[in-house]
């Protein structure tokens, strides 16, 4: 398919004494269609040839050739050179390749590249609850994308399962163990025994150092507190699968901080090498005034035992080891920015190659909110994310009975609907956003939702099966696609595998989640504008080619953001 931008950028090129690549940077897509499909500012060259941007825009316009680059036209708006696709030329372009593509806008612009992703990272013995949801989401997004791309990337569930809060699980479980069942309901019995001794640890400063020395003999091995916190995590890990059964996730890894814990004397190792290793009141840290942070980086508390940031950086020496990565991604809120730039500048002192330190990078995102403010385990105000997701299954199936009782597989729909519009929902605000959590709004089946798009798909579906199937494209005349509901469907379709590298480019899946919103709209309003099941055989067949494209990338598009389609609503 042509590179539009490349082409306007090659010609403008044999013009002007600029190398096309920087050229291709300077084009942009106009907001307003009606300036064109892109505009090249020629502001940009003024400083180069020393002349008005109108005037360098109207030589320009005399001197350049649109042969063979898929342009059928440009125009000068003031200092803006605005080019217009040829529009046959897009639509063989877009629909041939979705004829000859299983999976449209799959590349291999990633390939031999590495990603790892570190995303979720739920606490053993604790609820999964809906603030674990954003890492889950946004995290599986990216990892389908970058895949989608070409990249190697692995998934890595770095569980919560080491650290004081098992000191005090422990703790709990030998003070009121027998109180609580937890084979029968293991996570809210956890729970409830951790919010019992977070209280008593608040209370009393003796309990509170019980729970540190518990946790201290977990890292050397004490039988009785491993048994004990080996129990927790299979218990735990067997509620939190359910939760991802529901949403689809799949991770390549499920190494945890407990993996580290024979890896983190090196670590410390290396740093005392360094120099950079120093005591204070006890603990060993590491000063990092001069990198401009004032708060140290603690890595051995003053009791020896280790830290959050110690098992961070013993992960990422072997994630540099095991995966030579290009970019290590850590999705998680940004409460803990201050937590990754203090490990992301230690990393510096590890002895690294330098493209593993320069390739971390904190994917932060804003806090799942309840309207009575933040969620706490330990206060007892958590959702739990799996009853979240059973309501919004429930939900789901009640406007299916209320709208189309005879609906085939209401179960599977109403998953399919439930779930989708909990993960769009997540997933089509900007990343860094706090969310306020509300039912109405994540349960809205009006409106700029993943329901709507779903809706969207299952009307093209009918479309397709009133037309008979979908016709060979050698049957499609490009030239019946030439008005303007179609043509902003094909670019947008045009666009799509762009849409995909700018996600990965700002970590973002909201590009994405807005995109196929773009889309829906758009399909929407060729449907209300052209008439599909008509008497004119030449015309239909392209209508409903260009639905059956539609759908192919909707359907792309939202099972990249971990979604399912349903066949029917």
């Amino acid at each position: 398919m042509i590179n539009y931008k490349t082409k306007i950028a090659e010609e403008l090129a044999k013009i002007v004494n600029i190398n096309k690549e920087e050229l291709e940077t300077y084009v942009e897509i106009p907001k307003d269609t009606k300036n064109g499909d892109y505009s090249f500012p020629c502001f940009k060259l003024a400083k180069e040839l020393k002349k008005a941007p109108p005037v360098i825009a109207n030589e320009i316009k005399e001197k350049i050739s649109l042969e063979g680059t898929g342009l059928e036209k440009v125009e000068v708006i003031g200092g803006f050179l605005n080019f217009f696709v040829d529009k046959k030329m897009l639509a063989e372009g877009v629909l041939g390749e979705i004829a000859s593509k299983e999976e449209y806008g799959r590349s291999k612009v990633g390939e031999g590249r590495n990603i790892v992703i570190d995303y979720s990272a739920p606490n053993i013995a604790k609820p999964f609850h809906i603030g674990h949801l954003r890492s889950t989401v946004i995290g599986g997004a990216l990892s389908n994308i970058y895949k989608f791309l070409g990249y190697n990337v692995t998934g890595i569930n770095h569980l919560g399962d080491y650290g004081t809060q098992f000191g005090k699980l422990i703790e709990g479980y030998k003070l009121w163990g027998d109180e609580y069942d937890i084979d029968e309901n293991p996570i809210d019995e956890l729970t409830k025994i951790y919010i019992r001794i977070n209280n008593l640890c608040k209370e009393d400063e003796k309990v509170l150092e019980a729970c540190r020395n518990n946790f201290k003999k977990l890292e050397e091995g004490d039988p009785y507190c491993t048994e004990l916190w080996e129990k927790f995590k299979a218990v735990s890990l067997k509620e939190f699968q359910k939760v991802y059964d529901l949403l689809g996730s799949k991770f390549e890894s499920w190494n945890g901080e407990a993996f580290y814990s024979d890896k983190m004397q090196e670590v410390i190792e290396i740093l005392e090498k360094s120099g950079k290793l120093t005591e204070s009141q006890g603990a060993k840290i590491v000063d990092l005034t001069d990198a401009g942070i004032d708060t140290p980086c603690i890595i051995v508390k003053s009791n020896g035992s280790s830290t959050y940031a110690t098992r961070d950086l013993a992960a990422i020496l072997y994630r540099a080891r095991t995966y030579d990565y290009e970019k290590a991604l850590y999705v998680t809120s940004y409460e803990q920015i201050l937590h990754f730039k203090q490990i992301f500048t230690v990393a510096k002192y590890l002895g690294l190659d330098e493209k593993y330190v320069k390739g971390l990078k904190h994917v932060p995102f804003g806090m799942v909110l309840l309207p009575t403010g933040k969620m706490s385990t330990r206060e007892g105000t958590s959702i739990k994310l799996e009853d979240l997701l059973n309501e919004a299954i429930e939900r789901a199936k009640e406007v299916i009975e209320q709208k189309n009782p005879d609906l085939e597989d209401k179960d599977e729909t109403a998953k399919r609907v439930g779930v989708g519009a909990v993960i769009f929902n997540d997933l089509s605000n900007n990343r860094v956003k706090d969310e306020v959590f509300d039912w109405d709004t994540i349960l809205n089946f009006q409106g700029e939702t993943g329901p709507y798009i779903q809706y969207t798909y299952v009307r093209i579906k009918s479309v397709l099966e009133k037309a008979g199937g979908v016709p060979d494209i050698k049957d499609v005349d490009m030239e019946k696609l030439d008005d303007s509901y179609s043509q902003d469907i094909l670019k947008l379709i045009y666009n799509f595998e762009n849409i995909l590298i700018q996600v990965t480019e700002k970590e973002e899946p909201s590009i994405l989640s807005r995109y196929l919103i773009d889309l829906a709209k758009a399909y929407s309003s060729f449907y209300n504008g052209n008439k599909i099941i008509i008497d004119d055989k030449v015309t239909k067949d392209a209508r409903v080619y260009l639905s059956y494209a539609t759908a192919k990338v909707l359907k792309e598009g939202t099972a990249l953001l971990g979604m399912e389609m349903p066949n029917k609503m």
